[in-house]
């Protein structure tokens, strides 16, 4: 007997709810895009289609996946205007192919000017990192924040309040991105060549909206240990 019999002879007509508050959800999307058009249209008749012409951004924004954060929006930004990646905890490591391929394409093809980290308070990622719980496959990607604890743990041990210690990580874990960032050969061979790239950290804090722009911008190789200056 399968799950949707077994629930059906257990509570009657269950099966056929959820099948239909389903599809109302996925219906919802459909309309919304209908929606949407429908509105930008009605501004402006060549919206679309001017924006099928080509894209060019000035931002990268490499942000976390969580569904409260999402790029244009935050920044008051059209379509177009910001290219956008996204993972859990916004990490950013020399062995993630898809965020290197991302860099690649918007610093030396759409040449933005601009390589945002946005990290979040509250994020679920960073708390993930912060215990000891199993979660699966994900917790391979969570080694990365904690060793960004482990980097800093002289400082975020000495904070007893769990919610401050998680945001202090919050900022801690997208300096350290930027940082890493800053490592690759995609941003150094791009210092060579022009002086209008920088990469910037910022965190959201979602109860608000506002951004924290967390001053650790960069556009060169000062910062950056001898080892790692590959210039």
């Amino acid at each position: 007997m399968s799950p949707k019999q077994d629930l059906n002879e257990i509570r009657p007509g269950m099966g056929e709810q959820i099948q239909e508050i389903q599809k109302s959800s996925y219906e919802q999307l459909l309309q919304g895009n209908r929606d949407f058009v429908k509105a930008e249209t009605d501004i402006d008749p060549e919206y679309f289609s001017r924006l099928a012409r080509g894209q060019s951004p000035q931002v990268l924004w490499i942000g976390c996946s969580d569904s409260r954060v999402p790029a244009n929006e935050l920044t008051n930004t059209k379509p177009g205007e910001v290219f956008v990646h996204r993972n859990i905890a916004n990490v950013c490591v020399h062995s993630d192919m898809n965020m290197l391929s991302v860099l690649d394409y918007a610093v030396n093809v759409l040449k933005v000017k601009h390589v945002i980290v946005a990290g979040h308070y509250g994020c679920g990622g960073v708390l993930a990192a912060m215990g000891s719980k199993q979660f699966g496959i994900i917790d391979n990607w969570l080694r990365h924040i904690k060793d960004v604890y482990r980097l800093h743990s002289h400082e975020l041990d000495l904070i007893s309040d769990e919610k401050e210690r998680s945001n202090r990580l919050v900022e801690l874990n997208t300096i350290e991105q930027v940082y890493n960032l800053c490592k690759t050969t995609i941003v150094q061979n791009a210092w060579k060549e022009r002086e209008d790239l920088q990469v910037h950290g910022w965190v959201i804090d979602i109860s608000t909206g506002l951004v924290k722009d967390l001053k650790v911008s960069c556009s060169n190789t000062d910062n950056l240990g001898k080892v790692f200056d590959l210039s």
